[in-house]
């Protein structure tokens, strides 16, 4: 069956890798982007099932009008890519309030937007898919990406929240999280940032220079990753959170195996804080699973 997309941060990068192979299938997009003009060549190539949009995605009136765009065009929406945000790697005390604010307002809130604006539409047909774009970041911590990381643990615990919230209605989310990828997202989280302090140097200024050799090298690839993507739209059952890279998985083990050293080394001082006699028979009923002691 031949799907309708509604995609955000569609003019570059992966989200441009994801509308080529939504169309190259023969899918319906809606992408959407703030310069929709570049674009322009698929618009020429597509012209029957490509529409593109002009969309910030910090703006809910506009997400709105995005989704009714969608229905009044090709009569449904069956794929909510959630892909717009970026990000500076900059010390959290050299970063303005305004563009932490912005990064948090586009990286989470662009979510949030269209998310609302999609579920009712959604909802009514029992059926469709959401795919919140996130990062390996969104589980881990990077000296200089308070904000964009902030974001991103956001997005993840969202995207996990609203999928058990819907699954009774047949609505699928799932909240991918790649590694670096060769986009142009290294360019501009290092962009422009300033001089880092000297107190920072041992920690962002550390990120900033390895920025600087692992842009253009990394080993994760778009095109696949659209095409991961594309997979996922076809499918009944997806995961909660998909990692995406082998550099991901290695980032991804290292902060789990950290997680779970200090949870053991401070295993007691949790358990301190309970009323003497806790009875955990009532909270392994309400979650269906086994609660440790």
């Amino acid at each position: 069956m031949t799907k309708t997309w509604l995609i955000t941060g569609a003019a570059r990068g992966l989200g441009r890798n994801i509308t080529e192979a939504a169309l190259a299938a023969g899918d319906n997009v809606v992408a959407t982007a703030r310069d929709p003009g570049r674009l322009a060549d698929l618009e020429a190539r597509y012209p029957e099932t490509l529409l593109t949009f002009a969309l910030d995605v910090t703006d809910m009136a506009a997400a709105t009008v995005a989704v009714t765009a969608t229905l009044d065009t090709f009569g449904r929406l069956d794929v909510l890519v959630n892909n717009a945000g970026y990000g500076h790697a900059v010390a959290f005390e050299q970063t303005s309030e305004d563009s932490f604010r912005a990064q948090i307002e586009t990286n989470f809130y662009g979510v949030v937007n269209l998310t609302r604006a999609a579920l009712p539409v959604l909802r009514a047909q029992r059926s469709g898919h959401i795919i919140n774009i996130s990062s390996v970041g969104g589980r881990t911590g990077t000296p200089g990406l308070s904000a964009y990381q902030s974001a991103k643990w956001a997005v993840g615990g969202f995207s996990e929240v609203i999928a058990r919230e819907v699954a009774p209605f047949g609505v699928k989310i799932v909240c991918v999280e790649p590694g670096g990828m060769r986009t142009s997202w290294g360019e501009i989280a290092r962009g422009n940032a300033p001089a880092v302090m000297p107190d920072y140097q041992p920690s962002v200024g550390a990120v900033l220079d390895l920025l600087r050799t692992y842009v253009g090298n990394e080993i994760g690839d778009p095109e696949r990753i659209a095409g991961i993507i594309l997979d996922l739209s076809r499918r009944e059952t997806l995961p909660a959170h998909l990692v995406l890279g082998s550099d991901a998985l290695f980032v991804l083990a290292q902060a789990d195996a950290q997680r779970q050293r200090e949870a053991a080394e401070w295993a007691q001082v949790s358990r301190s804080s309970d009323f003497a006699g806790t009875d955990l028979v009532a909270l392994q009923k309400l979650l269906g699973g086994e609660a440790r002691a």
